[in-house]
């Protein structure tokens, strides 16, 4: 089948997801000073700024695979389903970060929480690509060996260096926190997904580049 009934559902995931990020953040008793409460929920509006940027990312990146995954078959659907299963998740990590912060303690449990889950999302965008791009199943045709090699990679970053952050928020916390920040930065800058396949029609590069094995 094609995928404009997956992107339709992974959207909806995805904007449900985002969208609950933002129930964390409570709003300050009626009997506290507001101004100096709004202050100290700044762990929550961080933890909340980084898994907006995260799931942003992770969407943009989304999108932008299956650019190049014109169908799709049952193994494609339920690796797609399981990865969602885990967008969903990611608001309660999200507080889980945020109260640590706030309380002052388990900051490194916390934050090494938070990251896991992370790097088993990167671990899952992988193994869809993978399994997309394995002998061409259901990608676009016109994609080169070259390109397919080159997302691939980019993909790799992900769970990588989720995973390194991971073990780093056991000893720092927060330098990890930042390795997140700069990881989504990273992915949320245009790249190779963002543009029409339709440029490989025509390439005389694409024979050679098939011929190279993927």
């Amino acid at each position: 089948m094609d995928t404009n009934r997956l992107e339709a559902f992974s959207d909806g995931v995805f904007a449900i997801a985002i969208t609950l990020l933002v129930l964390e953040i409570k709003v300050p008793p009626p009997s506290t000073a507001l101004g100096a409460e709004l202050l100290h929920l700044w762990p929550s509006y961080l933890a909340y700024a980084v898994s907006f940027l995260a799931i942003g990312a992770i969407w943009i990146n989304h999108h932008a695979m299956f650019k190049h995954i014109v169908r799709v078959d049952g193994m494609l659907l339920l690796l797609n389903v399981l990865h969602l299963m885990l967008i969903a998740f990611v608001p309660f990590p999200t507080a889980v970060l945020a109260e640590a912060f706030h309380r002052g303690t388990d900051e490194p449990v916390a934050a090494a929480f938070y990251g896991g889950i992370l790097t088993v999302i990167g671990i899952f965008v992988n193994v869809m690509w993978r399994y997309a791009a394995h002998e061409y199943r259901p990608i676009d045709t016109r994609l080169t060996a070259k390109k397919v090699r080159k997302i691939r990679r980019l993909f790799l970053v992900g769970p990588i260096v989720y995973a390194i952050a991971t073990v780093v928020a056991l000893v720092l916390p927060w330098l990890a926190v930042l390795l997140f920040i700069l990881l989504n930065l990273f992915y949320l800058w245009p790249r190779w997904g963002h543009r029409s396949t339709a440029s490989h029609i025509g390439d005389p590069s694409t024979s050679r580049d098939r011929s190279e094995g993927d």
